[in-house]
């Protein structure tokens, strides 16, 4: 089965938190802190593989995780960091964010990695706060969560040439001639479900892969029939194979039929109008295919700026003309432009999501009851180790200097009411 779009959801490894501790060894008295770090925890990556040409894979498994980084040890030992979590995509992955639908990344190239979820930081151990007015501190910070994001991920095929035409054109049948691709072909007036890939070897040594992209119908582009599905497979050809119908009985008009791709092509994206066509008519097995490619070709002749058409009639039943398209194919690809991708090859390329540090907000709850609420005030909270009473004024002195004691004051707290960060709860002072 192809898959070409899904939805998946990634969530990175939490930090190790640091730890209390301190030196207990014979003949050191007031031997000091000696807690060490908490370890990174586990990035998740994603990572393009040429091998795979589908998204089935993420039909069964759409929740991916990271472990969390070691905790810190005695004797200031810092914990493991997590190994990163590699999820294999197929080259041609564009990676967007479910939540904003920003554009994160795009994986064209075999081996090239996109970190979608960084792992947390790991939380410092005792043996860094230690001063000359606290030289036993029981303080330490918890590892920094994890981060979850929800993505979506779109296949655009990668291949050099693109069939193109409305449903049984001959699509399939030329691709199974010309490859050894074996796609489904019937009698039948509908569309092939799913694009096809197939390699094209010449005898001069060239190749190029070429692909079957089903679906197009008048409307497409506007969410008309599958072909909305496919166009996105459109965007990466480098060189477009325009299969047209010359079957004189299947009451339809090709000038009208290639005019109305043209249009689709073009709503989707202008810039796939400005690549190399190949105007292929087909099916001239058929009596009184001939006289309708000659109009066929005079209609093109008459609209065409110069008068010059790139034209290349086959029969995919008998064989003919088509060994001939493969080769003009192969020349007008050597000398068609490359499309640019934005890739950083040589490194990995690393997505930074950031949620955003919203300013803190206090809700009354009720009349003794308050809520705190915003971004940093929760991670200040999820950092904070309450195990010991340092920790807790530590908390606390941290809590007063962003500002939220003042603002508890004029929300109307007095002291003995209730305030709540999260799910932990404290009584104000």
């Amino acid at each position: 089965m192809f898959v070409d779009n899904v939805k998946i959801t990634v969530r990175s490894g939490k930090g190790g938190d640091g730890a209390v501790a301190f030196r207990h060894e014979k003949y050191v008295p007031l031997g000091g802190p000696a807690g060490g770090d908490g370890g990174r925890g586990g990035d998740i990556i994603l990572k393009a593989h040429e091998g795979m040409n589908t998204l089935m894979d993420f039909r069964y498994k759409r929740i991916f995780k990271a472990q969390p980084g070691q905790n810190g040890q005695i004797k200031g030992m810092y914990g493991h960091k997590a190994d990163p979590v590699y999820i294999a995509v197929p080259a041609g992955t564009s990676v967007y964010n479910e939540d904003t639908g920003k554009l994160i990344g795009d994986l064209v190239e075999h081996n090239q990695e996109l970190v979608v979820a960084k792992g947390g930081d790991g939380g410092r151990g005792n043996i860094h706060f230690a001063n000359s007015k606290n030289r036993a501190p029981e303080v330490a910070e918890n590892g920094e969560p994890g981060q979850e994001i929800h993505l979506r991920l779109e296949l655009k095929l990668i291949a050099d040439v693109g069939l193109v035409g409305f449903p049984s054109v001959g699509k399939s049948t030329l691709l199974s001639v010309a490859t050894s691709a074996k796609p489904k072909i019937a009698a039948y007036h509908f569309t092939t479900l799913s694009p096809n890939l197939g390699m094209v070897k010449l005898d001069n040594g060239q190749d190029f892969v070429i692909a079957d992209l089903p679906g197009l119908i008048e409307g497409a582009s506007n969410g008309v029939g599958l072909g909305i599905q496919f166009l996105r497979h459109v965007e990466r050809t480098r060189v477009i194979l325009h299969l047209v119908d010359m079957d004189p009985e299947n009451g339809r008009d090709p000038y009208e039929d290639y005019l109305a791709i043209r249009e689709e092509l073009g709503n989707y994206d202008e810039n796939i109008l400005s690549r190399p066509e190949i105007i292929v008519p087909t099916k001239l097995d058929i009596d009184g295919s001939e006289a309708r490619m000659e109009k066929f070709k005079d209609q093109l002749l008459e609209h065409s700026d110069d008068h010059k058409i790139d034209l290349f009639p086959i029969s995919s039943i008998q064989h003919t003309g088509v060994k001939d398209l493969m080769n003009h194919t192969s020349e007008v690809l050597s000398k068609a432009e490359p499309i640019h991708f934005d890739v950083q090859s040589d490194e990995t390329k690393e997505y930074n999501y950031e949620a955003k540090a919203d300013k803190f907000t206090i809700e009354k709850e009720d009349e003794h009851s308050y809520i705190v609420k915003g971004h940093d005030v929760e991670l200040l909270l999820q950092r904070s180790n309450l195990d010991h009473q340092d920790g807790i004024m530590r908390f606390a002195r941290q809590l007063k200097s962003m500002g939220i004691e003042d603002g508890l004051i004029k929300a109307g707290a007095q002291s003995g009411d209730s305030v709540t960060i999260l799910d932990f709860t404290f009584e104000f002072i």
